[in-house]
Formats: structure tokens, C-alpha cells, sequence
């Protein structure tokens, strides 16, 4: 019989109830996999029930990538939900942050402007937008910045690589990562290109979904073909997003056999 749960008690009712419904010291029976992708997956409810309780169910509505997008209007509104999020469902050490600002979409007069959504006055300079950049990872478990500056502004970038945390490498000048999208490139072959050329430079990379993303999970394959690591999908919100991590988990289990079979 099926066992309906009450997100408001919290992660540990479920995670108790997965361990023993499993039954066995390795966890065998269900399998650790999936057991912790229902764990994982509360972080994603908490943050819709947090959502909810500031702003009311009108604040869960969606976005092109699956993301929820309350009404707020600064970045540390944003991190600030996520915390607590991992916080509430207990996994406070367990997840870091990647935020992709899209900063060309506010970029104009060699400037940026913060306030463009809610017309309020909170206009950046370079250096300006590189303090707010390097005070947010000072204060959240941020892993990961795409594109903080916009797409032409190389100087910035260059300025904020030798000083960022994150950023690791001066010699790298302006980045020292690769997003890899082939909707954007054109072809396969010259998006296995790009990603040879980014490991010879000493760079990491990740493989990226799009906005209008559909339901083919090439990408999940395309990730682990070129040893990635690292997969851009959006949010468990849709089926374009899910059958991603859907066909992540059926990759890992394909690998599991063959490495039994070669041993």
C-alpha cells in the first residue's frame, strides 16, 4: 500500500521509511540510486513549499527551463530561497550553486543594469558588477558562474578571472570552462571539436540543454562520450528535462555491467 507524505515534516519521515522498506545493510533492494534520487528530489519540493510560503501559489509558476520564478528582484533573494531550501530538507553540505546571470540581456552603454525588471536605479560598472560577483560567492556555496558579463565584454572577464575564487586560472585570461551547446554550434563534429580544443587548453566543460528544449536525451549520451563530468539540464520540473537524468541513471547502470564484465 502506497504511503502519501507531508513535505512540511520534513526529509527524514521519507528517507526513514525508503531504509525500511528496503530492508537490507547496502541497500540492495531498492538500490542506493534511486533511494537517493527521491532524497535529492525533496530539496526541489522544499523549495517550491518555501516559494509558496513567501509569495503564495502564484509564485511557483515556471520558466522555459523548468525553474520556478518567484517575484523577486535581486540575486541574493535567489541563493537566499535556495539555502534554506537545502536547509529544510537536511542537506546543507550535500549541494553547491551554479548561476548564469545571462548578463547580455542588461547590458547597454558599456554598463550594467540590475534594475532593468523592476525600474529601480541600480546601475553597474564592470568593477561594479565584479564586487557583487566576488561578495555572492563569499556568502553562498557557489561552484559555478556562466557568462557574468556579457558576451563581448572580454575585459571584464579577464579582470574578474585573476581575482574570482572559482575562476582558477589567470593564464587562462577570460575563462577557463566550456558550455557546450551543439543547438548552438551546428554540427557534432564541430562540437567535438570545441571540446578536444578546451581539454588541450586545460579547461573543464559542461554539455548544456537549451530554453525550448525537447525530449531527446542526446546531450546525456554526448556528456559522457567526451568524459564532461558535467551535464546542464534545468530543473526535474518537465519530461524534456527528467528523461535527461532519466537516461543519466541508464548510462550508469550500462557502465556498472561492463566494468563487471571486464574484470
Amino acid at each position: 500500500m502506497s504511503k502519501a507524505f507531508d513535505l512540511a515534516e520534513g526529509l527524514k519521515p521519507i528517507d526513514d521509511s525508503m531504509v525500511k522498506l528496503d530492508g537490507t545493510l547496502d541497500k540492495s533492494r531498492l538500490g542506493a540510486n534511486a533511494i537517493l534520487a527521491v532524497s535529492m528530489g525533496q530539496v526541489y519540493q522544499e523549495l517550491k513549499s518555501l516559494v509558496t510560503e513567501k509569495f503564495g501559489k502564484s509564485g511557483i509558476g515556471i520558466g522555459d527551463e523548468g525553474g520556478l520564478v518567484p517575484p523577486i528582484s535581486h540575486p541574493s533573494e535567489a541563493l537566499d530561497l535556495l539555502v534554506e531550501s537545502f536547509r529544510r530538507s537536511g542537506h546543507d553540505s550535500h549541494f553547491q550553486v551554479g548561476i548564469d546571470p545571462a548578463s547580455s540581456e542588461f547590458f547597454k552603454d558599456d554598463k550594467y543594469d540590475l534594475g532593468f525588471k523592476t525600474q529601480e536605479k541600480d546601475v553597474r560598472t564592470k568593477s561594479g558588477m565584479a564586487e557583487l560577483y566576488n561578495d555572492l560567492i563569499e556568502r553562498y556555496p557557489i561552484e559555478l558562474l556562466e557568462d557574468p558579463f556579457a558576451q563581448d565584454d572580454w575585459d571584464a572577464s579577464v579582470s574578474l578571472n585573476g581575482t574570482c575564487k572559482i575562476e582558477l586560472a589567470a593564464e587562462k585570461k577570460a575563462c577557463n570552462a566550456l558550455l557546450l551547446k551543439i543547438n548552438q554550434i551546428g554540427t557534432i563534429s564541430e562540437a567535438l571539436t570545441a571540446a578536444k580544443r578546451a581539454y588541450e587548453l586545460g579547461w573543464s566543460g559542461f554539455v548544456s540543454h537549451r530554453s525550448w528544449e525537447s525530449t531527446d536525451s542526446f546531450i546525456t549520451d554526448l556528456t559522457v562520450g567526451i568524459g564532461s563530468g558535467h551535464l546542464k539540464s534545468g530543473a526535474p520540473c518537465r519530461g524534456e528535462r527528467v528523461v535527461k537524468y532519466n537516461r543519466l541513471m541508464d548510462i550508469e547502470d550500462i557502465l556498472k555491467v561492463q566494468n563487471i564484465e571486464c574484470r
